[in-house]
């Protein structure tokens, strides 16, 4: 019996709605008028009119497709080079040479967006109902109040309705009815839309002279009550979006790191070319990116996992050639080491812009990565940052996998601990050096294929990374996995927390300044390597 007079009513207000009127001559002719106030009654006409033609006219003018006719009696929309009538849709024939169509600015832009939402209310997607109503929020064109009643009547779907709510709601703060403002006031303590948001604030201002947008006290303290809702409720979605940002970009720090991590450890090399490593890996996702696009089109969303092992091997191969023609001759001399990866990585640099040129190029994010997961209050988690998280913890698994669970990794442990001891029990330490440095370069191209995905690829790629990487090393202790990922998250947590407050150049010095009372008072960093250490 609900079920039945729930359907009655919805049938009465359907029918008490307006009317969809067809489309008239004089209101598209009002389109092509020279004042911007004449061509935003005009869309504001048509969206409350509610007929579907109305859209093929809205797009056309948003388009640049829209041009007066010669009569001056009404709009057409030009097609292929061809005329077609907005009202009738029959062929005018071809599209006179020199014809200027209807010139809009932004103001004009932003109302046909909001009229194509109005319209779209009526479309059989539900998810294209939800995104028109949501769309429609914040909104102060009070003509859509009975198209969005209307919607609200025949409307099931809770979420949808919910969002016509709060959408009439923001339309009816337009309206010169006290009440109606104040009831509209209240019901919008529920939205979360920055457009709402900055109604709400707006409405509660006072100008120079002292007086206020909203001349009801009533309803300025109802607004100032559900302004004070919104924002309790978006603290909470700003933490959590504060703390996402904090464990990405702790994600591409580790990635970062970690092979800088391992060969620190385990050679005492200070490898300032390492950042060019994750330059490489970079530059290979755009080659394999590049021969997918070529060869592959049909299975272009997945060229970023053949990717992967590209970018390893490459970077791989380029880190054993550097540790065999070069690094195994300058053991035990850190400070020629330094000079000497410092000239490599600008080798490496020049030979990118040679191939690549000096700009950037564009890598582009499969579809899978692109887009993210909607927040209250218009924050996004982005796809791509999800993903970078999910494969870093991949990549740590699998690096602790092999230091601690193969035999090669016992190796490393054993070297790092205390290499000439190692060497007296038949470990060839030569080649776990050649292995390990290696592997750690190899890391690093990955941790390049994961940066072409959130950012530019260019020449200059590796130096926005390699000082943090030190720091992260030296703070999560030598040689130990363990430091590393605790220093790379609470670096980048740390960093993104202060920003909204300092800004992202003091964060970072923040961020050194505390490293470096932190070494003051514990030089090993946070994990002390153990064994036992002979001195020569």
């Amino acid at each position: 019996m609900q079920m039945l007079w729930r359907t009655i009513c919805a049938a009465w207000m359907a029918l008490a709605a307006p009317a969809v009127a067809a489309l008239d001559p004089a209101t598209l002719a009002r389109l092509a008028a020279e004042d911007s106030d004449e061509k935003v009654a005009a869309i504001r006409s048509l969206a409350a009119g509610g007929d579907a033609r109305a859209a093929a006219v809205l797009r056309a003018l948003q388009d640049d497709a829209l041009a007066p006719l010669p009569d001056g009696r009404g709009v057409a929309i030009v097609t292929d080079g061809r005329l077609r009538d907005a009202v009738s849709g029959a062929d005018l024939g071809p599209a006179p040479s020199g014809l200027e169509t209807i010139v809009i600015n932004n103001r004009v832009r932003g109302e046909i967006a909001v009229a194509l939402a109005a319209l779209q209310l009526r479309s059989a997607d539900r998810r294209e109902r939800l995104a028109a109503a949501r769309a429609l929020q914040g909104g102060d064109n009070e003509e859509l109040l009975p198209v969005l009643e209307a919607a609200l009547a025949t409307e099931r779907d809770e979420q949808v309705q919910t969002a016509l709510r709060l959408a009439a709601a923001s339309v009816a703060l337009a309206s010169p009815e006290a009440e109606r403002r104040l009831q509209a006031a209240r019901a919008l303590s529920a939205s979360d839309d920055p457009q709402v948001r900055q109604m709400l604030a707006t409405m509660i201002t006072p100008a120079k002279d002292g007086s206020f947008p909203e001349p009801d006290a009533r309803v300025r303290a109802a607004a100032q009550e559900a302004l004070a809702q919104i924002n309790a409720r978006l603290r909470k979605t700003e933490a959590l979006v504060a703390l996402f940002s904090g464990v990405s970009l702790g994600s591409i720090l580790l990635l970062a790191a970690l092979g800088l991590a391992i060969t620190y450890g385990l050679m005492g090399i200070i490898n300032m070319a390492h950042g060019e490593f994750l330059m490489l890996g970079a530059y290979a996702t755009f080659v394999v990116q590049s021969l997918f696009r070529t060869y592959f089109p049909q299975a272009f969303d997945w060229y970023v996992l053949a990717a992967l092992p590209v970018a390893f091997v490459v970077t791989a191969a380029v880190g054993l050639a550097l540790e065999r023609g070069v690094l195994r001759w300058l053991q035990g001399r850190p400070l020629e080491t330094l000079l000497t990866t410092w000239g490599i990585s600008l080798l490496l640099m020049q030979a990118c812009r040679s191939l690549f040129g000096a700009q950037n190029v564009e890598v582009e994010n499969p579809r899978w990565l692109s887009g993210g997961i909607a927040l209250a209050g218009g924050y996004v988690l982005p796809y791509n940052r999800i993903a970078i998280i999910a494969f870093a913890a991949i990549v740590l698994a699998a690096v602790w996998l092999l230091i601690y669970r193969t035999r090669l990794g016992l190796f490393v442990r054993g070297v790092t601990q205390n290499r000439a001891m190692a060497s007296c029990t038949g470990v060839p330490t030569d080649r776990v050096d050649m292995l390990t440095f290696a592997l750690g370069s190899g890391v690093a191209g990955l941790g390049g294929v994961a940066l072409s995905q959130i950012g530019n690829v260019g020449p200059d790629l590796g130096q926005s990374y390699i000082i943090d990487s030190f720091m992260v090393v030296v703070l999560g202790g030598v040689g130990q996995l363990a430091g590393t990922v605790i220093a790379a998250l609470g670096l980048g947590s740390i960093a993104k927390l202060l920003e909204p407050w300092s800004g992202a150049v003091l964060a970072k010095i923040f961020v050194l300044l505390f490293i470096i009372l932190f070494i003051q008072k514990r030089p090993q960093g946070l994990f002390a390597l153990k064994g036992r250490w002979v001195e020569a």
